[in-house]
């Protein structure tokens, strides 16, 4: 996966190992907010645009949201191929349930990221919320993008079911930044490790969440209670890659999510609502990881595997 520097594309990324060997993680580049209060990005149906990836977690809680939130008919949709090469994320809709770009017929993700800011630098990422009104990106991080779609469109579409309520929000945030330090870049922080001592802080601490993760859903259907919010919205993608892509891949082998008798109720849990089940593409998500990532793969070898799940 190539970058963008002051506006033009570089095929080799900008190093994201500090010098222990450990992976770090870059910031995203815009932030603003979709508002009835804010001076440009009003709650609009139609006008804004999702681009997505099925294989990309971090897209993959977006695409969640946008169900659970009914603003399919609102806010549009495109989803990239799962292949990240020196070309960086791409539209190619050869694999099947990726799209074309409709909006613009680009032929790469990065075309958005050039006419939303000429000089910019950054990585190229999913998701992107675009607005189709000034042609700019409003977001592109994913925990933002999550809190916008909770609640900036209610007006729109009558959906006020809320997964960031008030008096669970102090508990979502420790859960969230646990979950997110420890487990969704937890992963990648061992997958990516360029030392032994790296990997291993990163698995074992990684580990160590799950184990209490398991304790905590030894006691209720979802982490808080009966209730899904936005903690689980943003744990699940992680776990529906971890014994298809980490276990191996990312070499997260400790354990697996089916060894965990809580956990893996979870997981069977979460695919029975239609908005996990219908962004979840397993066929996606073996080709991203298992295509994409030249330095643990270069043969490009699919695991046929795994034959059970959860």
């Amino acid at each position: 996966m190539g970058t963008l520097v002051n506006g033009a594309w570089h095929d080799k990324p900008v190093s994201k190992i500090d010098t222990s060997g450990a992976f770090i993680r870059p910031p995203r580049t815009f932030l603003n907010d979709i508002s009835s209060k804010h001076p440009v990005f009003k709650p609009e149906s139609g006008r804004y645009h999702l681009y997505a990836s099925y294989a990309c977690p971090w897209a993959t809680r977006v695409l969640i949201c946008r169900k659970l939130k009914e603003l399919e008919s609102h806010v549009s949709v495109d989803i990239v191929n799962p292949d990240l090469r020196e070309e960086g994320w791409v539209f190619d809709d050869s694999f099947k349930g990726a799209t074309k770009d409709s909006l613009h017929g680009f032929k790469f993700l990065r075309e958005l990221y050039q006419i939303a800011e000429a000089n910019i630098t950054t990585d190229v990422t999913v998701p992107v919320l675009w607005d189709k009104k000034t042609n700019k990106i409003v977001n592109n991080e994913s925990s933002q993008i999550l809190r916008i779609m909770n609640s900036a469109f209610n007006g729109v579409t009558s959906n006020t079911n809320d997964y960031y309520p008030e008096n669970f929000r102090s508990e979502i945030d420790v859960l969230n930044e646990e979950i997110y330090d420890k487990v969704n870049n937890g992963v990648y922080k061992s997958g990516f490790a360029k030392t032994q001592e790296s990997y291993e802080e990163a698995v074992f601490s990684l580990f160590l969440t799950l184990d209490r993760l398991d304790a905590l859903l030894s006691r209720s259907r979802f982490l808080l209670g009966e209730r899904l919010t936005e903690a689980d919205i943003r744990l699940i993608p992680t776990l529906l890659r971890f014994d298809v892509v980490y276990v191996s891949h990312f070499k997260c082998n400790l354990r697996r999510i089916i060894d965990y008798k809580n956990l893996s109720r979870y997981v069977a849990d979460m695919l029975e609502i239609p908005a996990v089940r219908e962004t979840h593409s397993v066929d996606h998500i073996k080709r991203h990881y298992f295509c994409s990532h030249d330095s643990l793969n270069p043969h490009r070898i699919i695991p046929v595997g795994p034959d059970r799940l959860y």
